[in-house]
């Protein structure tokens, strides 16, 4: 697996990390982030974790 790969997969988990510490204070009433954060934090977790997917799978066509 590139490097690049491995960057974009760790951008992803840590995106994903933040979503669920925002979830977890938000059961605790402390919000950070309203929907539209949330939505959009996860947009950019699954945007990443796609392009660490796609640049993983051109690798191992090359």
């Amino acid at each position: 697996m590139s490097s690049s790969a491995i960057t974009a997969f760790a951008i992803s988990g840590l995106l994903f990390a933040s979503f669920v510490a925002n979830l977890l204070m938000g059961a605790g009433g402390t919000v950070l982030l309203g929907n539209v954060g949330e939505m959009l934090l996860m947009a950019a977790a699954a945007t990443a974790f796609a392009v660490g997917t796609l640049i993983s799978e051109a690798r191992q066509k090359t």
